[in-house]
């Protein structure tokens, strides 16, 4: 006798499973709850640093976007909700009480051994799957370089950035790599 089918998980089934479960970062993929690797101090700090490079060029853009670190989902669709590291949402401020980002405009992962063909490959084409996504940025805290995804007259140009600014248009953002990377002490 064959096993019964076993029915994927849908996204609003999971935000109602991860609002009642213990708190641990978990995602949603094609339908199946992944829980996520527990992160290094490292990735931590990345992760900080890049929020605070996002909120303080969205203030100095005075653009109608917030930035939101480790918390908001982001619905690819029925059966697959991801949480990324850090992500901007633009438009109306977003409730309080939403676990999904209404309107994410830039998606961040910062890597780790085990997320790195998953952030590259299938979180790549996932994201740009969404027509709010503009720009992915890839972070690789070991090579203090950002892989920054852009969706550019139809199509999505990747640019490999180990210095500069990083130019986020929409929403009109400039990211300093100095920021997102500050020299060790």
């Amino acid at each position: 006798m064959a096993a019964p089918v076993k029915k994927p998980m849908t996204a609003a089934e999971f935000l109602r499973w991860a609002e009642g479960a213990e708190r641990r970062r978990s995602e949603l993929f094609r339908g199946e709850i992944v829980a996520m690797a527990p992160e290094r101090a490292e990735h931590g700090r990345a992760k900080a640093h890049i929020w605070r490079a996002l909120a303080d060029a969205i203030a100095r853009a005075n653009a109608p976007c917030e930035a939101f670190v480790d918390s908001l989902g982001v619905a690819v669709d029925e059966h697959t909700v991801y949480e990324p590291d850090a992500l901007v949402n633009c438009g109306a401020p977003v409730p309080r009480d939403s676990l999904l980002a209404p309107a994410p405009v830039i998606v961040v992962e910062v890597i780790s051994p085990s997320s790195r063909s998953l952030d590259t490959n299938v979180k790549l084409s996932d994201y740009f799957r969404l027509d709010s996504v503009a720009h992915y940025l890839v972070v690789d805290t070991g090579r203090r370089l950002v892989l920054h995804y852009a969706r550019r007259e139809g199509e999505i140009a990747v640019t490999f950035v180990k210095d500069g600014v990083i130019a986020l248009d929409p929403p009109g953002l400039s990211l300093a790599l100095a920021d997102i990377f500050p020299q060790p002490d």
